[in-house]
């Protein structure tokens, strides 16, 4: 039986230019169940959608891939500008602010959570839940 599927919230994915082949998509993640991960992402939007971080090395910062994400229970982690993020890679085309973007999560123990995710320009500020 699966775990019972966390709570997303926050959702948006960031507008991009023409000719872009990346975008990065937020969203924070709060989960009941102990112990359960994020082990990928999946968009008939991208070729591949992969878990990424920041890191600084010498003063700079850069991407790093992670494999999974884990949920602590009750806690929320949150995916966010300059930190915690899904790439999404191939992109088979521009994305554009009032798209809605399909994004399926899986989880190790809890299974899919499939989402319809609102493309945002960031300039024009993250949506926020009430």
């Amino acid at each position: 039986m699966a775990a019972e599927p966390p709570a997303v919230t926050n959702a948006w994915v960031r507008a991009t230019p023409p000719g872009a082949r990346t975008a990065a998509a937020y969203l924070t993640i709060t989960s009941p169940a102990p112990g359960d991960r994020l082990v990928g992402a999946a968009t008939p939007a991208a070729g591949a959608v992969e878990i990424h971080t920041h890191v600084a090395e010498g003063g700079v910062q850069r991407m790093v891939r992670l494999a999974e994400l884990e949920r602590p229970a009750g806690a929320a982690v949150r995916l966010e500008p300059g930190g915690l993020h899904l790439m999404l890679i191939d992109l088979a085309m521009p994305l554009e602010p009032g798209f809605r973007v399909p994004l399926s999560l899986r989880f190790a123990g809890a299974g899919h959570v499939v989402l319809e995710v609102p493309v945002v320009d960031a300039r024009a500020g993250a949506p926020h839940a009430h």
